[in-house]
């Protein structure tokens, strides 16, 4: 298993419906991440910035590999309105280096 990080950004005053947005996470988009080996996914919020951090456990590929899956497409699509994003919709996402860990 390998953890990795990054960051996206939310646009300004979308904290609430980022978070209602993944409270009702489509179950199709969470068997799909399954399947590809990604576990212990957690999104952070720093709010003075609205910079998301997200850390996932992969046996597979990254959530951000998975954009040429149709859900995937959907989900960046529906996100696109609260987040920074790239001409494809998938969201502006730069992954972040481990410097420090303790078990």
């Amino acid at each position: 298993m390998q953890k990795v990080a990054f960051k996206m950004k939310l646009l300004p005053g979308f904290k609430d419906e980022y978070k209602k947005r993944h409270d009702e996470i489509w179950p199709e988009l969470l068997a799909l991440l399954k399947e590809n080996g990604i576990s212990d996914y957690t999104i952070f919020l720093d709010e003075e910035t609205d910079t998301l951090f997200g850390v996932q456990m992969l046996s597979g590929q990254s959530s951000q590999d998975l954009g040429a899956t149709d859900i995937v497409k959907r989900w960046w699509a529906y996100m696109a309105d609260i987040m920074e994003t790239n001409p494809d919709n998938s969201p502006v996402s730069t992954p972040l280096t481990q410097v420090f860990h303790l078990d």
